[in-house]
């Protein structure tokens, strides 16, 4: 005979209602704050500069790195703050992967704003954090308090292992 405990019970209430009551949702993500002044290190197949209008693009396996941050994507338009030669934001499209210590996110673009520490990723956002996972239409991750905010049609996924429900 199975027993739930309490935390089950509301844990296996939460999986369910989860999908069907959620319109935005605040999660953790990273595990960690960012960096955002550490150094962007860019990798990719091609580049081309345009000095007129002070970007750069990026296509082909694009990888991009800031400290413990990682994004994928297979093409990135870097725009600079005009006069400074720094990064303002990224644009990056065509499919989306950021990496944050154990955590993942997807998306069909993501928007990263340097010196707001902000990234936007919008398009079937899937997000996992270890066996657990939430999609949404879009996220926005803070990546000074390691924090995201999804919202447009949340639907969690919460794994709770054999444990749980044969106590």
């Amino acid at each position: 005979m199975l027993r739930f405990t309490t935390a089950a019970l509301t844990a296996a209430f939460i999986a369910v209602s989860g999908p069907l009551l959620a319109q935005g949702a605040q999660v953790a993500f990273g595990g960690m704050q960012q960096d955002t002044d550490a150094p962007v290190e860019v990798t990719a197949d091609q580049l081309q500069v345009n000095q007129s209008d002070g970007t750069a693009l990026y296509t082909g396996n694009v990888v991009i790195g800031q400290g413990e941050m990682r994004l994928a994507a297979p093409r990135v338009l870097v725009i600079y703050t005009e006069g400074q030669g720094r990064i303002d934001r990224l644009e990056a499209s065509g499919g989306v992967t950021l990496v944050s210590g154990e955590e993942a996110a997807e998306a069909e673009r993501a928007d990263y704003s340097i010196d707001t520490g902000t990234v936007v990723m919008t398009g079937n956002v899937l997000l996992t954090q270890g066996n657990n996972a939430l999609t949404s239409e879009r996220m926005v991750v803070n990546l000074e308090d390691g924090t995201a905010e999804m919202t447009g049609r949340v639907r969690t996924v919460l794994n709770q292992g054999d444990d749980a429900a044969q106590q």
